[in-house]
């Protein structure tokens, strides 16, 4: 038996508080820390190819060339490595990451950014444009979010906010606005924030950078949020609640209305994360599909964040934070007034932020209008009902709740994360899931291409047949996932991530 079914077997049953007594005791033992060396490096061995593949094959810069390399000889190194990267993603090979991706696309969004590749917003006098952009940006999401119906409601709404670098920095950015306001308005030093199991990984981020305590709560059979549970998880400390539209992990839209009225009545913030849904859920529900209410025509919503490079087709990295009123966004603000360098003032993260990728994101926008979007999200919902019927179809397979066009899938008759691994050796980047482990696949404009659907579903129902045929293989992200998912000791995989960063930066 190995270390980790070894560990497994001890701690498998215990309450996480005993399980992490336990592991601090066992790390203690003479020789456990070396045998658990070796097998992070034996789980890390095989991945080391795949995330290394150039290895050998281009040229490595562990230091400075000393003439450097010409115009022609980088530019012909570069399209070499990406003609290596180009099919999969092209192809449809993968599960969300290039969301539009046609040539047209890609040319557009890079003659517009070859046009303002030298602005930065945090110069305003020089580049009034880009101000301009973000401005406009902010307010055509906010409108397409229920921004007009929101201000009906209540004639103080006034739906604002900022561009950011992503969703990780929007959802950072929201949560240390709520801290704020809640220790200027409420007197609250000891702050709390409440939230689904399912929510975004960034909301632990936000909390740890801005001290804020998380509280997790479960979710129902279905994936969605328990609000029961979040009631009863609110106390006198508790600045803001949070839910998904959707979750990432099972494409399924948390219950916002009945949560944003729960954290209306009681007084505080509540965060629709949309960052995967924001440029879709409302053109689905134009088509008809079920889409509850999420965003600000809900009182209780008082921020949203939004990612415009994802179904906003823009280009990698920018995302929209959205609040209720100006009053709550000015809590987000940085300012510096005694600063010898002059006055200092930046609405975000970032200082110098690329203007470049604020003016393709506007130029996306305008380019791709209501139709554009709704067109778009046609396209992918059918092809999502597509793919739906054909999983069900594979009877060992199972998709998890009813989620529209982010499709997770398990199975009760196979190791799904072995599935997970034939299906990459067909050519699929899919994505991992655990606590149930299971597969999902974001679809995008790239799998609603003639033929992607079909060929998706002949290589499941492939790697299905080949599992059940192969039940001894290994390797590949199966053992690191079934480590993950069974050693109750979550130190031990937070270090098995740690060395995995650690490969990724190994030249």
């Amino acid at each position: 038996m190995d270390m980790t079914k070894l560990l497994s077997s001890i701690g498998g049953k215990l309450p996480k508080p005993v399980a992490r007594t336990m592991e601090k005791g066992l790390r203690k033992l003479p020789g456990v820390g070396q045998i658990l060396d070796k097998e992070y490096e034996s789980l890390l061995a095989g991945l080391e190819e795949d995330l290394k593949p150039y290895k050998g094959k281009f040229p490595d810069f562990p230091s400075l060339p000393p003439d450097g390399l010409g115009d022609e000889e980088i530019f012909s190194l570069m399209r070499s490595i990406g003609k290596q990267e180009e099919e999969r993603w092209k192809e449809g090979y993968a599960s969300g990451a290039v969301y539009h991706g046609s040539d047209e696309h890609v040319k557009f969004i890079n003659e517009v950014y070859a046009l303002n590749s030298q602005s930065n917003p945090l110069h305003a006098d020089l580049w009034p444009s880009t101000i301009k952009y973000e401005a406009e940006i902010v307010s055509m999401t906010a409108n397409m979010l229920g921004a007009q119906e929101a201000k009906r409601l209540d004639p103080d709404a006034e739906v604002c906010g900022t561009v950011t670098s992503g969703g990780t920095e929007s959802i950072l950015m929201a949560m240390k606005t709520y801290r704020d306001w809640a220790r200027a308005e409420k007197g609250i030093t000891k702050p709390e924030v409440v939230l689904p199991v399912t929510a975004h990984p960034a909301f632990d981020k936000a909390v740890q950078y801005f001290g804020i305590k998380a509280v997790r709560t479960p979710v129902g059979d279905d994936f969605r949020a328990d609000v029961d549970a979040m009631e009863k998880a609110i106390t006198r400390n508790t600045i803001a609640l949070v839910g998904s539209a959707p979750g990432y992990p099972h494409g399924i839209i948390d219950p916002i209305p009945a949560m944003a009225e729960l954290a209306y009545k009681r007084g505080i913030g509540f965060h629709t994360d949309a960052c995967l849904g924001g440029f879709v859920l409302p053109w689905a529900e134009k088509l008809g599909y079920p889409v509850p209410l999420f965003d600000f025509r809900l009182p209780g919503v008082s921020s949203m964040s939004v990612d415009t490079h994802k179904y906003g087709y823009a280009a990698k990295g920018t995302s929209v934070v959205l609040y209720r009123t100006p009053k709550l966004r000015r809590y987000q603000y940085f300012t510096a007034t005694d600063w010898p360098g002059g006055l200092y003032a930046s609405p975000s993260m970032a200082g110098s932020r690329p203007g470049g990728l604020i003016a393709v994101c506007w130029a996306v926008m305008v380019k791709m209008g209501e139709k554009g979007y709704l067109e778009a999200t046609r396209l992918i919902l059918e092809t999502a009902d597509e793919i739906k019927a054909g999983i069900r179809e594979i009877p060992e397979l199972r998709i998890l709740g009813e989620p529209l066009w982010i499709i997770a899938f398990t199975s009760d008759a196979l190791d799904i994360y072995r599935v997970l691994d034939a299906m990459n050796k067909r050519g699929w980047s899919l994505n991992g899931l655990q606590y149930p482990p299971a597969v999902h696949i974001a679809l995008t404009l790239r799998h609603a291409q003639p033929g992607v659907a079909e060929r998706f579903l002949e290589d499941l129902k492939a790697s299905v047949q080949y599992v059940k045929e192969h039940p001894e293989e290994s390797g590949g992200m199966a053992p690191v996932y079934g480590m993950a998912a069974s050693v109750p000791f979550r130190g031990m995989v937070d270090d098995l991530l740690r060395r995995y960063l650690d490969l990724l930066y190994k030249v």
